[in-house]
């Protein structure tokens, strides 16, 4: 079985979603960031408007709309503090 993240994405007002990932992308301030097992650690901030892409073991994507905050990469996982976290349109995802 391949390594896998832990992932949480977590908007002010909930936890929008969290589980096991193969891979997080994401854009920062920075440019766009993949994340995939191993990864070193790191916070980045959020660029506005931007999205969170979760590829799931299997080959799914999960992708959010996200405005403000954080991500964070540590030995536990990749964490994803937004303060807005909303499911994508399919449209946007193509």
């Amino acid at each position: 079985m391949a390594e896998q993240l832990n992932v949480q994405l977590v908007a002010v007002e909930e936890k929008v979603w969290s589980g096991m990932a193969e891979m997080v992308m994401a854009r920062t301030t920075e440019g766009e960031l993949g994340v995939l097992p191993g990864h070193a650690p790191l916070l980045g901030q959020l660029a506005e408007p931007g999205q969170v892409r979760i590829k799931l073991p299997g080959g799914e994507q999960l992708s959010y709309d996200v405005a403000g905050g954080f991500l964070s990469v540590s030995e536990q996982g990749v964490t994803v503090l937004a303060e807005t976290a909303t499911p994508a349109s399919a449209a946007s995802g193509n």
